[in-house]
């Protein structure tokens, strides 16, 4: 309890505009509330990365809950479910590392993840691997539940994680050569051939169910001439490495992030404290993955947390060479883009084996003549300068975008000034981005929640919600011009690039009736009705 409520501590106050606002945030509330309001159940999740493929739909049908409580007006309702599992993902790896290393590991394990900048962060914002850690902690739990108590049901359970955590991110089916890799060695060491038999069933199962999540994109593929499956052959045939580094430097810096990123949040920040984050996670898991046994007195309990260790530690191997391969963008860092989520569901294994290896340094004899005391100094020192890191760096009450009430502040105002020109609701609005690949849905969806009718234009065709002009053309003009992709957008934002992406546009353009920054690095362009 004590665990939860350090979680829901750091997690809950100033919900409201701790985490980023734009085009990822404004999509995901625009498709909820055309889900719960308007009855048009979403096919596929929000769209990734590469190319046109999409993440999975479970993503939304798990937060529409949240969203049907108010109608899908309320970005705030949909972030605290996404809060409310990040505090329960601590509860969920607090249970896995006590049931592999005692209460000690349990308790160290759980105190990193509730104190982690990156789980905290991963809790206060709408992004879809933001479900992850809890997805994946109930996966790793279910199957090392299990493989120790030898009953094949939780077997299910572990599928039903794995199920979630690979609709909530297209990496995250990294995760199913994880769980499956235990349930192979929990049907190879049954001599029991009914016991086998029990088992594959199981495993079975839980492909049924992992299956079953993929109905949707199914229906989507068969009504749309697999158009998700024509889109991944592109993206694997692209030349996805061009410009990347080679690729032991690219497996080193992804590793490097994987681990280090739940530990002491972005590489970045802190790439000497990164280094000795990844080299200290490295040395527990070869010390325990060889030591355990030494150290413990009951052999069958120290058999099991060496299977954990070794389970665990080759599953961050295997992650970090899945995603060298999959993701060779995760080899650079842009800030102002959370690529660090993308391996979120690596999150609870780290803490883990944190927890469990700490635990072993704390208990371990032969430290010299002290016994056990060298060793749990060691230990609170890690903790201490740990959780100090953490609290030291915890992100701000406020994000430095204003979160979403800025982008509501920024709607508010456009519609004002709409207002003023004589332009109602009932017309439509044409929202433009510059440069032309971001998505406007950051400002589509305040707009649309005030009522506004908007044509919000995204790389994938029109935002959810959207309406069409008309052939005389939009009543008026918004033009969101992001200077994070100035360079890609034609000049500088605040009348350059807005000039020249308007100067080519089909029809008249209306006087410009207000400009302002919306968040930092973010111009609106307020365009009222053109001439007749």
């Amino acid at each position: 309890m004590a665990l939860l409520t350090v979680a829901a501590v750091l997690r809950l106050p100033d919900l409201a505009t701790r985490g980023t606002w734009d085009a990822d945030q404004g999509h995901d509330m625009l498709v909820l509330r055309s889900f719960v309001r308007d009855g048009i159940v979403p096919l596929l999740g929000p769209p990734t990365s590469l190319g046109d493929v999409h993440h999975g739909a479970l993503y939304y049908y798990l937060l529409s809950p949240a969203a049907a409580l108010t109608g899908g007006d309320s970005p705030l309702a949909v972030v605290l479910e996404i809060a409310l599992a990040g505090i329960a993902a601590v509860a969920v790896t607090w249970w896995l590392a006590r049931s592999i290393g005692g209460p000690v590991a349990g308790a160290i394990a759980g105190l990193a993840m509730a104190v982690s900048i990156a789980a905290i962060d991963e809790s206060t914002f709408i992004w879809n691997p933001n479900l992850s850690a809890l997805s994946s902690s109930i996966a790793l739990a279910g199957a090392w539940r299990a493989w120790t108590s030898r009953r094949p049901g939780w077997w299910l359970v572990a599928a039903l994680g794995a199920a979630v955590t690979m609709q909530c991110h297209v990496l995250g089916v990294a995760i199913l050569p994880v769980v499956g890799g235990l349930l192979v060695a929990d049907i190879r060491r049954r001599s029991d051939a009914i016991e086998r038999r029990t088992l594959l069933r199981a495993g079975l199962a839980g492909g049924v169910i992992i299956l079953l999540a993929f109905v949707p994109r199914a229906i989507n593929e068969f009504t749309t001439g697999f158009s998700e499956s024509r889109a991944a052959l592109d993206y694997m045939g692209s030349n996805r490495e061009a410009g990347a580094a080679s690729a032991p430097i690219r497996f080193a810096l992804v590793g490097l992030r994987v681990v280090s990123w739940p530990l002491i949040g972005l590489v970045t920040d802190g790439f000497p404290v990164a280094v000795l984050a990844t080299a200290l996670v490295a040395a527990l898991v070869v010390w325990r993955w060889r030591g355990v046994a030494r150290d413990r007195p009951a052999a069958e309990h120290a058999a099991d947390e060496r299977t954990a260790v070794r389970w665990l530690g080759l599953a961050l191997v295997w992650t970090t060479l899945f995603l060298t391969v999959a993701a060779p963008s995760l080899a650079a860092v842009v800030r102002g883009l959370p690529n660090d989520h993308y391996h979120a569901f690596a999150d609870p294994m780290v803490f883990v084996l944190v927890g469990v290896g700490l635990a072993g340094v704390a208990a371990a004899r032969g430290w010299g003549p002290r016994g056990t005391t060298v060793g749990q100094a060691a230990v609170l020192v890690v903790l201490v300068a740990l959780v100090g890191w953490n609290l030291s760096h915890r992100p701000p009450s406020v994000h430095p975008d204003g979160g979403f009430p800025a982008a509501a502040a920024a709607a508010d105002r456009v519609a004002a000034a709409l207002r003023a020109d004589g332009i109602g609701p009932d017309e439509v609005v044409e929202l433009r981005s510059l440069p032309a690949f971001k998505s406007t849905e950051a400002y589509a969806y305040p707009l649309i929640r005030l009522g506004q009718k908007v044509e919000a234009a995204t790389p994938q065709g029109f935002a959810p919600g959207s309406w069409r002009t008309s052939a005389a053309g939009p009543a008026a003009i918004v033009v969101i011009c992001d200077r994070l992709f100035e360079p890609a957008g034609g000049g500088s934002c605040g009348g350059p690039a807005e000039g020249a992406a308007l100067s080519s546009a089909p029809g008249p353009v209306g006087p410009l009736l207000d400009r302002f920054e919306a968040a930092p690095g973010r111009i609106l362009s307020v365009y009222g009705r053109p001439p007749s």
